[in-house]
């Protein structure tokens, strides 16, 4: 196309989608955006088929998951609450996968770091409150870090597949959970529910001012913009990507695969152990069963659904922490089961999974006419 034709193109006002050349040069940003959009909706409307054999009315449904979430300012700062252990836990899958891993124990990272950080603020209880804090914000991404490194140690050395590892490492962190809990480190007040002793009112971290969520918020958002400038703006990203897409030529360049494996593993676990050392420091303020919640696995469909992109997770995060957070309101009103949402998330997840197969098929993305 000449200079003189574009500038025609340009002067009639042709939108850039009617351009062949944009859709080339943008089309795999728009599928990244269109494609998982897409697979939420056909989620949405599967269950909305489901909701209708039960009786219900779809648009009630869709009505009242929406109010639940973000239909008043409650109903926002039950959903902000919500997303925060998300974007850390989904940060836990989406760096590993950078390198071509699929770890899916953000579950296990996140009770091994929450306990970690109970203990640190149990040894050091007397100390000021912000001592506490640090100590406990260091010892639950410690924790979380190892435990992740454990999987990833294991994919290099000994060939185990870090799928299945980090999976199966979720239920060994579940049972120490429970014998910690319901031995050594059990308060002796907690009757019906074993529990650890409390970390005091003055150690738990509180509230960002004039609203009701508690500043995980915040350590999730920066969490989640220091890993997109640490995976796409820094050399130590660029080879982690490198040898995600090609170990050997990694190899064959000099790059230190194992080193990258052991790092980024232990950066994604600390990550989840930094969500239960929030769990337990905002909103529990001991280590008990209640923590087993579900965010890790939540936080695996939160890092497939944003295309394991760390800025995406945020507003990923959000919307599924507003599904969660509807699943009350649809228990009250459609007498729908509160676990209803759980079974939504597991229709997304099977959704995103099967529009992976679009990817790079979609003739108009590509400009072609």
């Amino acid at each position: 196309m000449t200079t003189e034709t574009a500038e025609s193109v340009e002067a009639a006002g042709i939108a850039p989608a009617a351009d062949p050349g944009f859709l080339q040069r943008h089309g795999a940003s728009i599928e990244y955006i269109l494609i998982p959009a897409a697979a939420l909706v056909g989620a949405l409307a599967v269950f909305g088929g489901f909701v209708a054999l039960y009786g219900k009315n779809p648009l009630d449904l869709y009505f009242y998951m929406y109010y639940g979430a973000f239909g008043t300012a409650f109903s926002w700062q039950n959903t902000l609450t919500r997303a925060a252990p998300l974007i850390l836990t989904a940060l836990c899958t989406a760096l590993p996968a950078q390198l071509g891993m699929v770890i899916i124990g953000g579950e296990g990272a996140l009770l091994i770091g929450a306990l970690s950080a109970t203990a640190a603020a149990l040894a050091v209880q007397g100390a000021a409150p912000i001592v506490v804090q640090i100590a406990m914000v260091i010892a639950g991404m410690i924790g979380g870090g190892l435990w992740i490194t454990l999987s990833g140690g294991l994919r290099q050395y000994r060939g185990v597949n870090e799928t299945i590892s980090s999976l199966l490492l979720v239920y060994i962190a579940l049972a120490i959970l429970n014998h910690l809990v319901e031995g050594p480190m059990r308060d002796p007040a907690s009757l019906n529910k074993p529990s650890t002793r409390e970390i005091g009112a003055a150690n738990m971290i509180g509230t960002i001012p004039g609203t009701d969520v508690h500043w995980g918020l915040v350590f999730g958002l920066v969490a989640a913009i220091a890993a997109y400038i640490l995976i796409y703006h820094t050399t130590f990203g660029f080879a982690a990507r490198v040898a995600g897409g090609n170990i050997r030529a990694a190899k064959i360049v000099g790059l230190s695969v194992g080193k990258l494996i052991l790092t980024v593993c232990f950066l994604a676990g600390s990550c989840a152990g930094l969500a239960g050392m929030i769990e337990v420091a905002a909103v529990q303020g001991r280590t008990n069963a209640n923590l087993a919640a579900g965010y890790g696995f939540t936080g695996i469909l939160v890092a497939f659904l944003a295309r394991q992109n760390p800025l995406a997770i945020i507003p990923v995060a959000i919307l599924l922490g507003g599904i969660s957070a509807s699943g009350g309101l649809l228990q009250r009103r459609l007498g729908l089961p509160d676990a209803s949402v759980l079974v939504l998330q597991g229709i997304i997840f099977v959704f995103v999974l099967a529009s992976d197969a679009l990817y790079g098929r979609i003739g108009f993305l590509k400009g072609k006419s």
